[in-house]
């Protein structure tokens, strides 16, 4: 499936957004954007990427679909002759996380204590009619975490430092918000996907009730950042992610009140509108809207 259709038929994130380029069936294409001097983004065959080049060697954030971890390396070995010493997640989908097992046993894995555990439980994206390999069965293992955090973890000092942070839930159970202080720019993953109404995975720990303050924590949390990479879109800023919390707050809020007034999920999937005031958003088809409707009805019913 390519990232058009994803994108415009679900427009709901992009576990899915493969590669943007008109490229013929079978390449493996890793496009580039510099965002800082030693700070960049990696789009293509999947969510995207960062790769920060440190005194000590590589940190790559994020590694795609399956058969795309090869891809990534030779593209970081085109801007740098250091070695990828530390691959963080930002979550548990296939899209970030499926290039893992392609990469040296050497290279330090670091995700958030809940997305080790679902990664290793591998369960369908709600809402997505599709299972992709188990790449980590497959591999015996390979690709697995090899560190974990709960709340907050540095990796590096100076100039070199990372900061990860757990907000609390919303596309998952375990997203992490990765910081680079020196430079001042966060990726998001998927909790901040672009602008379109997020995936609400509740199989993989996530939530539709409690998305959007995560994303107000995460506004409040990390003030000292200019950009943000996103999990499948542009760079956006941090008054993008507070409106993006806006938004999905409004979102949430209208969802409670077609549920206090009985109407159905399907029902208020098909009436939605994205209000006028959040410019760039667009709905997505009623039928890939329903099932993210229907988690935040199941929430509410059990508060």
């Amino acid at each position: 499936m390519r990232r058009a259709v994803v994108l415009g038929s679900l427009l709901v994130i992009g576990v899915l957004s493969l590669n943007g380029a008109a490229t013929q069936p079978g390449e493996r294409v890793v496009e580039v954007e510099q965002v800082r001097d030693n700070l960049y983004v990696l789009t293509g065959g999947g969510g995207n990427s960062a790769a920060f080049i440190t005194s000590n060697g590589v940190v790559l954030v994020d590694t795609k679909l399956a058969g795309w971890g090869q891809s990534l390396i030779d593209k970081v070995g085109e801007l740098t002759s250091s070695p990828i010493t530390t691959i963080i997640n930002t979550h548990t989908h296939f899209d970030h996380v499926s290039g893992n097992a392609e990469f040296p046993t050497t290279v330090e894995i670091v995700t958030h204590e809940n997305t080790a555990r679902l990664m290793g439980e591998w369960n369908m994206v709600t809402g997505l009619p599709m299972e992709p390999e188990n790449v980590f069965e497959a591999s015996g293992g390979q690709g697995m975490p090899t560190q974990t955090f709960a709340d907050r973890l540095t990796l590096g000092i100076g100039s070199d430092r990372v900061d990860l942070y757990y907000f609390g839930r919303a596309h998952t159970g375990g997203d992490t918000w990765v910081v680079f202080p020196s430079l001042r720019v966060m990726h998001s993953g998927d909790a901040f996907p672009g602008k379109n109404l997020p995936i609400m995975d509740t199989n993989n720990g996530g939530s539709g009730v409690d998305f959007a303050d995560t994303l107000w924590n995460a506004y409040s949390g990390v003030q000292e950042i200019d950009s943000i990479i996103t999990g499948h879109s542009a760079l956006m800023s941090r008054d993008d992610l507070k409106e993006y919390a806006s938004f999905v707050g409004n979102f949430v809020s209208a969802a409670r009140a077609a549920n206090r007034d009985g109407m159905s999920a399907a029902d208020f999937a098909n009436s939605w509108q994205v209000p006028p005031r959040y410019r760039g958003y667009s709905k997505p088809p009623p039928a890939r809207l329903a099932p993210y409707v229907q988690v935040i009805y199941d929430e509410i019913a059990v508060e």
